[in-house]
């Protein structure tokens, strides 16, 4: 095979790719953001639900940062992706759709953690797949599709919500079948050539990273977790701003803006990824959009009225989207032992989960005394640490 006609196959390979991706974001965002939530609340009431929502988050957190490390490293050991990508969408789906039969708290806690699990089990050796096949020459065209998996998985949660599509028990059944419909073409598709089958195939000639990778590692994990803070806060926060800011701002407009914010993102993630690839530029577009969503984050802490609030959260979603997911497509360009992918990029999964922990202390610690604007700051500062961290070359 020559090497343009590898890069076609890649080029087709990579939006089947980007649609399972996609898959796993509609598996676990409606569920988690609304269907859950909702359930919760009918059940035990408004008060008592933040306390088991608080408790189901921090045991679904710790189960998928070992099922995370633990399936990408069985994926390794195995040297096949797709059984595990497969039993993993069974799994998660069929928990999705026994959802509405589990009654009580702990009930739910086992559900979730075996969710988790199945989750995992399809997203490790997902992720891993990427670098498996996705040459370096791809990498930020991979980061530019990855970007419209979280509108996606906002677009399937408006969906299985509508007014009058379905009941609450029927939901989970609906997710899990889209969850199916985006997941399974990758499993039945053609790969490319493997990127470094030599590698793959003898884990011992890449038994030990180079020093300066391990310096470029720590330094992409370290920037991503750095963000994915102020993302995690933004997450959480958003409502709460924004009825500060203006209470005539409700859970609808605020889930209108959280929506086009996410669409906007995605073609400009796959723009910029695309220059980067054509300039072989990988990690700059990194510290561009660590810088602006810094700049976000000022502007949000300065905001006043509505419409600059609007303004500045724009600015922040739009470089942060960008930021993570030409981040997650370059990680694999750094990963120092290709027979290790799938347990590494489980370890840099920590940098998607530990941020559910570090930031509810966070936000105690700020907003009571600084209000969201002293939040913010702190937020804006850690942006800018992400730009800094981002290392200038690929190592």
């Amino acid at each position: 095979m020559t090497a343009a006609s590898s890069l076609r196959s890649v080029d087709r390979f990579v939006p089947v790719y980007a649609l399972a991706w996609a898959g796993g974001a509609i598996a676990y965002t409606p569920f988690l953001t609304l269907l859950l939530p909702e359930r919760i609340a009918d059940a035990v009431g408004a008060e008592s639900a933040v306390d088991w929502l608080s408790a189901l988050a921090f045991c679904g957190a710790i189960a998928a940062s070992v099922a995370n490390i633990a399936f990408g490293y069985l994926s390794d050991l195995t040297g096949t992706r797709r059984g595990w990508i497969a039993g993993g969408m069974v799994i998660s789906c069929l928990l999705l759709a026994l959802f509405p039969l589990v009654d009580g708290f702990w009930p739910l806690i086992g559900l979730i953690v075996l969710w988790q699990f199945g989750l995992n089990m399809m997203l490790a050796p997902l992720a891993a797949l990427a670098g498996d096949v996705v040459p370096d020459q791809r990498k930020g065209t991979l980061g530019g599709f990855l970007a419209f998996a979280p509108a996606l998985g906002a677009a399937s949660g408006a969906l299985v919500t509508w007014p009058g599509l379905a009941g609450a028990e029927i939901r989970p059944g609906i997710v899990a079948v889209l969850v199916a419909v985006c997941v399974a073409p990758v499993l039945f598709s053609k790969l490319p050539a493997p990127v470094d089958p030599d590698l793959l195939a003898d884990p011992q000639t890449h038994s030990r990273p180079k020093p300066p990778a391990r310096m470029v590692v720590a330094r992409m994990w370290l920037a991503r977790l750095s963000l994915q803070v102020a993302e995690a806060a933004l997450f959480a926060f958003l409502y709460l701003w924004f009825r500060a800011v203006d209470p005539s701002l409700g859970a609808s407009s605020t889930a209108i803006v959280f929506g086009v914010v996410l669409a906007i993102s995605a073609p400009i993630a796959l723009g910029v990824g695309r220059w980067a690839d054509r300039h072989d530029r990988p990690l700059a577009p990194l510290s561009i959009s660590a810088v602006v969503s810094a700049v976000g984050l000022g502007l949000m802490a300065a905001a006043q009225g509505t419409l600059p609030a609007i303004a500045a959260y724009g600015l922040f979603g739009v470089a942060s989207s960008v930021f993570l997911a030409l981040h997650s497509a370059q990680t694999l360009r750094i990963l120092p032992r290709p027979a290790r992918r799938g347990r590494d990029l489980g370890l840099f999964n920590l940098t998607n989960t530990t941020p559910s922990l570090i930031m509810p202390a966070l936000a105690l610690a700020m907003v009571p005394t600084f209000g969201f604007p002293g939040l913010f700051a702190i937020l804006a500062g850690l942006a800018a640490l992400a730009a800094v961290l981002v290392p200038r070359r690929t190592g």
